[in-house]
């Protein structure tokens, strides 16, 4: 397995883990009773670190699918190479420096990675067309 097919696959795993460690937080926050309900009624919006999880779960759901298409076609076409290793790095660490960031509520260092990721993003892309 390539490089970036690797960082793919650990992005699946921390996507898994932020949909548990939101779950949980969510869980003890409204408690486990309303977890393993039909959630059919109005639910107060989630506070603190609970909340911050599902805003960073969220996020990472947003950037998640244009990874995922970038990889392939990069695979795909047969283009990778250092600009694509680089990519695939840089969007999993920064998507894994997120999560503790955000949940911590630390600002700014938090939008420093996530403006990681979306370079990786680029640089997946520049090097689907240009390499």
């Amino acid at each position: 397995m390539n490089l970036e097919l690797a960082m793919l696959a650990a992005s699946c795993a921390l996507c898994l883990v932020q949909i548990v460690v939101a779950s949980h937080a969510s869980s003890l926050q409204r408690g486990y009773r309303w977890t393993a309900s039909a959630r059919d009624g109005e639910v107060p919006r989630l506070t603190g670190v609970a909340g911050r999880l599902e805003r960073a779960l969220r996020n990472f759901l947003e950037t998640f699918p244009v990874f995922v298409a970038a990889v392939l076609v990069v695979h795909m076409l047969g283009r990778e190479g250092e600009l694509s290793a680089w990519g695939s790095v840089l969007y999993f660490v920064g998507r894994l420096a997120y999560v503790p960031l955000y949940a911590a509520g630390i600002p700014l260092v938090r939008s420093l990675a996530w403006n990681v990721a979306l370079v990786g993003i680029v640089f997946l892309l520049i090097a689907a067309v240009w390499t």
